[in-house]
């Protein structure tokens, strides 16, 4: 890597305000606020809207289509080619 043109690399504590979940990695975000950390040391802190602890993908709460349904409408509506 050249020296002087990639951001700085380092550890980040990402904040789910919803899920009140806390995660500690690596990123090149960095943030005004910080946060004590578990380990004792004192970290930046993002907040994000979403992540694995509420989405409900990840979470299991999902809603499932009716896909066959929804198939069975289209073919009706622009008929069945083939």
């Amino acid at each position: 890597m050249r020296k002087g043109i990639h951001p700085e690399y380092g550890p980040v504590v990402f904040r789910d305000r919803a899920a009140d979940y806390t995660f500690l990695t690596r990123s090149t975000m960095t943030s005004e606020k910080t946060i004590e950390w578990e380990d004792g040391n004192t970290y930046p802190v993002v907040d994000v809207e979403i992540s694995d602890a509420s989405h409900p993908f990840y979470t299991g709460t999902a809603r499932v289509l009716d896909t066959a349904g929804r198939v069975e409408r289209f073919e009706r509506r622009y008929g069945k080619k083939g």
